[in-house]
């Protein structure tokens, strides 16, 4: 349904309009009266006006005023023009303002439908090259983020070869400067709108700058799901920041890049944006950091490479507060906000290669959920913000520490297990138990019971057994040695306990083995 304007400061000829309109096409226009000019622009200040019907002599504000007056319309509604008078200079001044509808009255009833027609045309015409001209605006565009994309993702260039590739480009209203932002969702963000939505959110922000401010600004995401915001505008990106700011209903972090004048420099440009963007870590969303706030960092530092190694060593230890002043130290935001975002960078790759990787290349991978931890707290830009990434190192600290204790637990009672299996097989032919053995690797008797279970598979006095009567096997096919003999020669205080213990493991007697001749156990 077009809306409609009609503007005449006589009541019947306002209503005679509307009725004999509404009869004619009804359905097709929501009506509007105005009995002057500044009443009429009031309207439009309100609402989209599609078409106008204005008389020329009214008071306060005339037909012609108001035509002019709507020249200044984002959108300017079509016009035609009724009037009682027969006078050129009128008819002169309003095709000047492209007027091409001009009725004397008594209004003949055809003429206006007529008219009224060719107006709906007109309509129809402007929306549709309006329509094919925002397609191309809109192919035009996604041809150039795609290549600009494309370009931000290449090695570094030289300007001359940036430039040769951007003149192929069009880059409306970029030639006289240009600045760019990166914008980053929080993860939760993510999971609840896609990237249509997050466009129509920065989109919506844009149209509010104006036409002009929208045509010299692109907008896209990288492959990082991060949307770049090139704009030639200097009001955009403050704009951009205000209204996310005030808005509050996504967590999002933005990093400018400075004013640029060279299109050769837009790669420069971007990594500058970049670089922003990373120390957003420091701040908690919303965060807005621009690059000259960051851009005199010192880069002259030593990392705390020392320090970390110290911690390395100290995994498994019971030095548990020293480890963690350590970690403090190495983490210490004071320090870290005075350097290059490189240094804080060079910490986390640091703790990567000379810690966690460290911890599993000699004692290997632990449970999924400390290999879980551990891919994460890998990259540094993975967390919201610094005092998470802290947290979750802290975390991964605590969880490999305890890791490591129990890795050289096990390594110990491993080598201490072996001592005691060998010290059994160099004497079970003599008066063992199990407090000679755990005396002997200086194991409390209690532990030594359950790690030797937990290493063998089986009690320590069936073990004992095991191997004495293994030894009696090959000697009563390997000599000539009475039952009797062998069974004190292995350890057994008399015949009877041998023969019970050997028919308890190997399901016959001694005498009933030397005959089946069995080759005995390997």
């Amino acid at each position: 349904m077009r809306s409609l304007l009609i503007v005449d400061d006589e009541k019947n000829i306002q209503n005679g309009l509307k009725a004999i309109i509404e009869r004619e096409f009804p359905g097709q226009y929501a009506i509007t009266l105005a009995a002057n000019g500044a009443e009429a622009l009031g309207i439009m200040d309100q609402r989209q006006i599609d078409l106008m019907i204005t008389d020329i002599r009214m008071p306060v504000m005339d037909g012609i005023e108001l035509i002019h007056r709507t020249q200044e319309l984002p959108q300017k509604p079509e016009v035609m023009i009724l009037s009682g008078y027969d006078d050129f200079q009128y008819a002169k001044e309003a095709v000047r303002c492209e007027v091409r509808m001009y009725l004397l009255k008594p209004i003949v009833r055809e003429e206006l439908f007529d008219g009224l027609k060719q107006l709906e045309s007109r309509i129809v015409r402007k929306e549709e090259q309006t329509q094919r001209f925002e397609a191309y605006v809109r192919q035009s565009k996604e041809y150039t983020e795609v290549q600009l994309n494309y370009l931000f993702l290449q090695p570094i260039l030289g300007e001359r070869e940036i430039e040769k590739q951007l003149q192929s480009l069009e880059l409306y209203g970029l030639q006289d400067g240009y600045q760019l932002a990166l914008l980053r969702w929080s993860d939760a963000d993510l999971a609840r709108h896609d990237q249509k939505h997050r466009l129509g959110y920065v989109d919506d922000m844009i149209t509010e700058m104006g036409q002009e401010v929208c045509q010299r600004t692109l907008r896209f995401f990288n492959k990082n799901s991060e949307m770049i915001v090139l704009t030639g505008s200097r009001e955009m990106l403050p704009h951009l920041t205000r209204r996310i700011y005030d808005k509050g209903s996504m967590s999002v972090k933005i990093g400018f890049s400075g004013w640029v004048t060279a299109l050769g420099e837009l790669q420069e440009c971007y990594q500058q944006a970049d670089k922003a963007l990373k120390y957003t870590i420091f701040h908690s969303y919303p965060a807005f950091v621009a690059y000259e706030s960051i851009a005199d960092k010192q880069q002259v530092y030593t990392l705390p490479i020392q320090s970390i190694k110290k911690m390395a060593n100290m995994l498994g230890t019971d030095r548990i507060e020293e480890f963690k002043q350590l970690c403090k130290e190495v983490l210490d935001l004071n320090t870290i906000l005075q350097y290059d975002i490189s240094y804080m960078e060079g910490i986390s790759q640091a703790f990567n290669e000379l810690l966690f990787d460290h911890v599993f290349n000699v004692y290997g991978e632990e449970s999924v959920e400390i290999l879980r931890l551990y891919k994460r707290v890998v990259h540094m830009h993975n967390f919201q913000d610094f005092h998470d990434y802290f947290h979750h190192v802290e975390s991964l600290l605590d969880k490999l520490n305890a890791y490591v204790s129990t890795m050289k637990l096990i390594h110990n009672d491993y080598r201490d297990m072996k001592k005691a299996i060998q010290y059994i097989h160099d004497n079970y032919n003599k008066d063992l138990n199990m407090a000679m053995v755990s005396n002997h690797v200086s194991l409390n008797y209690t532990y030594f019971s359950q790690a030797f279970k937990s290493y063998t598979k089986e009690s320590f006095v069936h073990y004992i057994k095991r191997v004495r009567i293994d030894k009696a096997k090959e000697l009563l096919l390997s000599t000539d040695l009475k039952v009797m003999e062998i069974g004190v020669q292995i350890g057994f205080e008399n015949a009877k306990h041998f023969h019970r213990v050997f028919r308890e493991l190997e399901g016959i007697s001694p005498n009933e083995y030397r005959k089946a001749g069995f080759v005995p156990n390997k």
